[in-house]
């Protein structure tokens, strides 16, 4: 089997941040995996380049107690929702046709969220055609030391 999972930073936290950002992603590859292991005084959302602008689409199901949320001309994604992010959370956000410049992008999250014992998915779009070239997670609060990022980019099997 072809290796498509290529790694292309990793970031480690020595001390508590509210925002982390990979910048100059190259346009290289036909998708994006990003996955965290995480603590955070709150939820966590997602930005593509810098966009506040109310270009975000989503809606969000969690287990649990089933509930479901959607948000339209929203100003970012949820990576994680919870109130507080407490104890590790593990979440993967795939990030399609991140380097195309004709289409709108999607995007699928899934998080475990230890606190509350829930499993959360989201799926969304973000309504640019611009390519994606950095992404941000805001935390509401900060994000605890020792969390974990990991960009990969999914070469063409």
């Amino acid at each position: 089997m072809a290796i498509t999972y290529e790694p292309i930073e990793t970031k480690t936290l020595g001390s508590p941040v509210d925002t982390v950002t990979f910048s100059s992603i190259p346009g290289t590859y036909t998708d994006l995996v990003l996955i965290a292991s995480i603590t955070s005084d709150g939820a966590v959302v997602l930005r593509f380049n810098g966009d506040s602008g109310t270009t975000y689409g989503y809606t969000q199901m969690w287990g649990g107690t089933p509930y479901s949320q959607r948000g339209v001309n929203a100003s970012d994604f949820y990576f994680t929702n919870a109130s507080q992010v407490v104890g590790v959370n593990v979440s993967q956000v795939n990030v399609h046709g991140y380097a195309n410049t004709t289409t709108f992008k999607s995007v699928l999250t899934s998080s475990k969220d230890a606190r509350y014992d829930r499993n959360y998915a989201i799926v969304g779009q973000w309504r640019s055609t611009a390519a994606i070239t950095s992404i941000s997670l805001l935390a509401d609060g900060n994000f605890a030391t020792g969390a974990i990022f990991t960009l990969y980019g999914i070469k063409a099997a």
